[in-house]
């Protein structure tokens, strides 16, 4: 039994070290946006950008000032009003008076067969008479050269998509510790500096900033071809990775920002909502999950407690590079010291989020999102994710 603890032990604290030197070292090869100057006026294409809006009443005015002030010359500005019951449509009636050139797309039903948000971003994208399409949310916050630098990418390197990290601008040690483990997991998963090599099956996208090329997103389907997934802005890049288009991601911490979520209990609401269609909606790889994710994180620093000699040693180490994990993350994302030793509070919270949002989905029989259903048989039609 000893040998046995022994060789788990060393196991879960070499895997620890692997997953952080991944992380570390694909980090350092993705390239910033920040490195990257801005496309000269003259050579800027038509870009439309594309932001769906659900009740986004205290959050749009302000993400959307800074579209508007993007030193972009050649720009065309589509928000879509997705059946909104609060005051987004005030807003952007008000918002629309002051700048005729924004244009607002109202969406009073849903079709059969779509997620609201899919729709609402496949319609404007309808619309849209750019030669590069920009998808993006109705709470991000853009600094004004930000497209500019992006489409330097798109036009000089011939890229089909691009998608931006962004920053994470919420307070809260515990909530800056939740998103630090979710964004480094994200990373260990997707491995998105490997998106820009072809050869390779790695795909990233994100919901803030997904910049595709116009004839490519036609191609590919557009948002017909990830319809009915609940993690569309990732999947939209498998599709368009998939089809042989040419794909990067870069970090856009310097301007990209948005408070991702407002405290830890609304990061796991929201996160509950799409944590099984990670795992395909499938029972027995959700809970591979939580038994990986205890392994790995729940058991080392019990482990440091309980156990002695060399069993006891190795927890110990696959507890410190955890905490140097988020050591160097905070770096990244500008988080206090405080979410450092909350390092071994998120797990508990990772695996209830993956173990409820497994439950309520199956017990609801599907989820529930900005006032519609949608069933568990249809959201397991769709291609997985990994």
């Amino acid at each position: 039994m000893s040998s046995v603890l022994l060789l788990l032990t060393a196991l879960l604290f070499l895997a620890n070290l692997y997953a952080l030197a991944v992380v570390i070292l694909g980090a350092r090869k993705m390239r910033s946006l920040a490195a990257v100057p801005p496309l000269s006026p003259e050579k800027q294409p038509l870009v439309s950008v594309i932001v769906p809006a659900c009740n986004e009443e205290a959050t749009i005015e302000p993400a959307l000032r800074t579209l508007l002030a993007l030193d972009y010359a050649h720009l065309e500005l589509i928000v879509i009003n997705d059946r909104s019951t609060d005051r987004t449509g005030e807003i952007l009636a008000r918002l629309l008076r002051e700048h005729p050139r924004l244009r607002v797309l109202t969406i009073s039903e849903l079709p059969a067969g779509w997620l609201g948000k899919t729709h609402a971003l496949h319609r404007g994208a309808g619309t849209a008479t750019g030669e590069y399409l920009l998808f993006t949310d109705a709470d991000i916050h853009f600094e004004t050269s930000t497209l500019a630098r992006a489409m330097t990418l798109m036009v000089e390197e011939g890229l089909d998509h691009l998608s931006l990290i962004f920053r994470n601008i919420a307070s809260g040690s515990l909530l800056n510790a939740m998103i630090t483990d979710a964004g480094g997991g994200l990373l260990l998963l997707f491995r998105p500096w490997l998106a820009r090599e072809p050869k390779r099956k790695n795909f990233m996208g994100v919901g803030a900033f997904n910049l595709v090329r116009s004839s490519a997103y036609h191609a590919v389907g557009g948002h017909g071809a990830v319809r009915m997934h609940p993690i569309d802005d990732i999947m939209l890049g498998k599709v368009i990775k998939g089809a042989g288009c040419r794909q990067d991601c870069l970090s856009g911490y310097d301007h990209l920002q948005v408070r991702w979520y407002g405290s830890p209990g609304e990061m796991i609401r929201g996160l509950m909502k799409n944590i099984f269609a990670l795992f395909a909606f499938r029972v027995p790889l959700a809970l591979a999950a939580v038994l990986l994710a205890g392994l790995l994180t729940v058991l080392p620093p019990w482990g440091a407690l309980l156990f002695t000699g060399w069993p006891r040693l190795f927890c110990l180490l696959a507890v410190a590079v955890r905490l140097f994990s988020f050591a160097w993350g905070r770096r990244l994302t500008g988080a206090s010291l405080g979410t450092v030793p909350l390092a071994l509070l998120t797990p508990y919270l990772n695996i209830y989020i993956i173990l409820r949002g497994m439950l309520t989905t199956l017990a609801n029989d599907g989820i529930d999102w900005r006032g519609t259903h949608y069933p568990l048989t249809e959201l397991r039609k769709n291609p997985p994710i990994l």
